[in-house]
């Protein structure tokens, strides 16, 4: 009986990589692709996030980990629009992995299909700070483009794993079918606030803002990844006092210093406004991250607009 249970363990050991093997290795650049993918790809798939929901996504630091990753993956699944452009494309030419490179079939780039804002006219230099020549890469904080991803999504792993292609499909139905349902909760709750003046710190939320009826009326960042002067964080003071401004929405990877100090100064709200999953412990999934930020808007407010 003992040999038999010894057998047993030992082909464990042996089948258990094969097993594994099976399903798609699939990395992300941001835990929001991350958190689409699982509900798509479910048991089938292994997803591994590389920037986390609390980091800035524009600058990650690259470690020898993520070449292991991705020198593993099956599929590369990007946000795109330049994102991911400092910091991306050496870890691609290190990973040796050709499978994921662009233009190959494990290259997935997300903003395909999205409802993309913000697209620069003309020549777009470093004069104007931080300005990504393809549209603002923060596309994802619109649930109508978590659908389009999610469906882009299921159409890549049912390509490149056909014998899954029935349940990726039935996973995207489910998807939907909770995103539409989450949407009808979302937009009676956005209808408290409806018009509501917020200052951002960063150029984060155009998407947001069009979906749920949000007027983002000034950034901290004077142009995106500009550090604000003096004379700039002064304008902001007097535009909130004079516009009775009430909400400051700062992502929880900026230092809240100074715009706890701008709110202190003139009574509006700072509110920590996690653009990711992952931005707080508690949002572990796309719908939570919907959930949580429209929640606080609406708390913060009160009705008093």
């Amino acid at each position: 009986m003992k040999f038999k249970v010894f057998l047993v363990l030992v082909a464990a050991l042996f089948l258990s990589p094969v097993l594994a093997s099976a399903k798609l290795q699939v990395v992300t650049t941001t835990e929001d692709l991350a958190s689409i993918a699982r509900e798509i790809g479910k048991d089938n798939i292994d997803v591994t996030a590389i920037a986390k929901g609390y980091q800035d996504p524009h600058f990650v630091d690259p470690k020898p980990s993520y070449l292991l990753k991705l020198g593993r993956a099956d599929v590369l699944m990007i946000v795109g629009l330049e994102l991911e452009v400092g910091w991306l494309p050496p870890l691609l030419q290190n990973a040796r992995n050709s499978k994921i490179i662009p233009g190959n079939p494990g290259y997935f780039d997300a903003s395909e299909g999205c409802h993309i804002l913000q697209k620069p006219t003309g020549v777009v230099d470093r004069s104007m700070g931080d300005v990504h020549p393809y549209g603002n890469p923060h596309y994802w904080t619109e649930p109508e483009n978590g659908r389009a991803i999610a469906r882009h999504m299921a159409e890549k792993l049912s390509e490149l794993d056909q014998s899954h292609a029935a349940e990726y499909t039935a996973n995207l139905k489910q998807f939907e079918d909770r995103l539409t349902a989450k949407e009808k909760e979302w937009n009676t709750l956005a209808a408290t606030f409806k018009g509501v003046k917020v200052i951002t710190y960063h150029n984060s939320w155009p998407n947001f803002a069009e979906a749920f009826s949000l007027n983002i009326v000034n950034h901290i960042e004077p142009k995106p990844g500009i550090p604000p002067s003096p004379a700039h964080v002064q304008d902001l003071i007097n535009q909130i006092k004079r516009d009775k401004i009430p909400l400051l929405l700062i992502e929880p990877y900026f230092d809240d210093k100074l715009p706890a100090k701008i709110a202190a100064d003139t009574g509006a709200k700072m509110l920590i406004f996690p653009p990711s999953v992952g931005g707080i412990k508690d949002i572990k999934t796309y719908f939570d991250l919907f959930d949580h930020n429209l929640k606080l808007i609406a708390d913060a407010v009160g009705g008093k607009l």
